[in-house]
């Protein structure tokens, strides 16, 4: 009898037509097309795990996931069988045989995303699925000196939307957080352990407004200490989101098997 290996993937996806990452019932998402290209090629009902469960519309580079599988074929034969079977906005990486212990989400020490910024006048047609269009001045040095705020081991309650009931605590420690401008583009990028239920774009959201000068540093403070669910945003769009990496206590190599 053939036994179960473990294999991680790593993936790169355009979120814009999905529900998010995680399954959902009669919702496109990003798991289910992935399982769907996964039966295709092994002829196994496989269940795919990530690293980080992006919503609906938040764009991936470094997505990484796992499978447990009997099928003897190939990693490579994983890439180039899953970007057969996936649709053109979803493609699979890298592919390899790891430890039997590997668990994608709990091994994780951290994560990147990056938010991207179209800071001009006028719309962007190529841009829009993956920028989010704000007109007007920002103030960049005051959304970085608002950054510096989120650095080290905080309570985030403030920053999620809703509180879920595996959320056991609000506290995440946040490693970088920094704003750049690239000439049009401004590129919010954030690391930390894990993050809240829409952490990430309620945090952009109140650095939008700090840039705007409709908030200061000093409120962009005060919602930190105020640990209260919803009060920062508000929520900027998802297009703009993009999971960059994830991040381990050790490389690929040693742990490939």
């Amino acid at each position: 009898m053939a036994t179960d290996t473990k294999i991680v993937l790593i993936m790169e996806y355009d979120g814009s037509h999905y529900h998010g990452f995680q399954l959902q019932a009669k919702l496109p998402t990003i798991q289910g097309e992935m399982e769907k290209a996964l039966r295709k090629l092994t002829g196994e009902k496989i269940r795919v795990m990530a690293a980080s469960r992006t919503d609906t519309g938040v764009h991936a580079r470094g997505q990484v996931a796992s499978i447990r599988t009997k099928s003897s074929l190939p990693a490579e034969t994983f890439v180039k069988g899953l970007n057969y079977y996936l649709p053109r906005d979803i493609a699979v990486k890298d592919a390899f045989r790891v430890r039997g212990t590997f668990n994608a989400r709990r091994d994780a020490i951290s994560r990147e995303y990056r938010y991207h910024i179209l800071n001009y006048p006028t719309r962007s047609p190529m841009r829009r699925s993956f920028a989010c269009l704000v007109r007007g001045d920002l103030n960049i040095e005051a959304m970085n000196e608002a950054c510096r705020a989120l650095v080290g081991r905080h309570d985030f309650a403030s920053f999620a939307t809703r509180l879920e009931s595996r959320e056991k605590s609000t506290v995440r420690r946040v490693y970088q957080a920094s704003v750049e401008r690239d000439g049009e583009l401004i590129v919010f990028r954030i690391v930390a352990n894990s993050f809240l239920p829409h952490q990430v774009r309620n945090t952009v959201g109140a650095l939008l407004n700090v840039g705007r000068g409709k908030m200061t540093v000093a409120d962009f403070y005060s919602i930190i200490e105020a640990k209260k669910p919803g009060l920062a945003g508000p929520m900027a769009p998802a297009c703009g989101l993009c999971l960059i990496r994830v991040n381990y206590p050790y490389s690929w190599e040693e742990i490939r098997n």
